[in-house]
């Protein structure tokens, strides 16, 4: 049985559970259909359901009880798997309303990390500022994950972590000159508190990303 895309995976999933608890009337605390079953299901294959569901374990969507199956959170997490199935994995423009959403919690956590002083001494910025200097290897997205936890939120650290997952566009290519530019003066101004510097620089560097 062939896998489809890791992310067509987890929008068939979400949906079919989104279903599931609808038409079976699923209540907190009951149990999920199985890894078997889903993947019988969907058509896929049981290492693409498991990633699933880890994601939406993560998210607070389910419970795994080891030996017992996956069980259904809360009816408040019910409703957000009827968010997710419905608004966010929808179209190209909900796609986009996905990379918006992304952006404003990174901006959040980097006015967060600027207006503490304890947070903008930390020694993981001089880092990643002279990875950037003499060309190391650094993922985008480490910046990014590293100011989303150490804003502090984890609620907000767990939907970004999803919202990452249709981002591709971090993960693709080399980092560029100009990249290497803006991320240097986001992480100057992040160091020295500088917010509207900090999150121009951030904006700059999304467009070079994106272009």
């Amino acid at each position: 049985m062939e896998d489809k895309p890791a992310k067509k995976m987890f929008i068939q999933i979400v949906k079919q559970l989104h279903d599931l608890i609808e038409e079976q009337n699923i209540q907190e605390g009951q149990k999920l259909p199985s890894e078997r079953m889903l993947s019988e299901q969907l058509q896929v294959g049981r290492s693409s359901v498991r990633e699933a569901l880890r994601s939406l374990e993560l998210l607070g969507l389910i419970e795994t009880r080891h030996g017992g199956g996956t069980y259904l959170s809360s009816m408040q997490h019910h409703q957000f798997v009827e968010i997710v199935s419905s608004f966010i994995l929808q179209d190209e423009k909900s796609i986009a309303d996905v990379h918006a959403t992304r952006q404003m919690l990174e901006k959040e956590a980097i006015r967060i990390i600027c207006q503490s002083d304890n947070l903008r001494a930390l020694p993981i910025w001089e880092s990643f500022f002279v990875k950037v200097e003499l060309g190391q290897e650094l993922k985008r997205e480490d910046i990014l994950r590293e100011c989303m936890i150490v804003s502090g939120n984890r609620l907000a650290l767990k939907i970004w972590l999803q919202l990452l997952s249709f981002s591709n566009n971090l993960s693709a290519n080399e980092i560029t000159e100009e990249e290497k530019m803006e991320l240097k003066i986001l992480l100057a101004s992040l160091q020295m508190g500088y917010i509207q510097e900090a999150i121009d620089s951030y904006e700059k560097w999304m467009i070079i990303i994106k272009e």
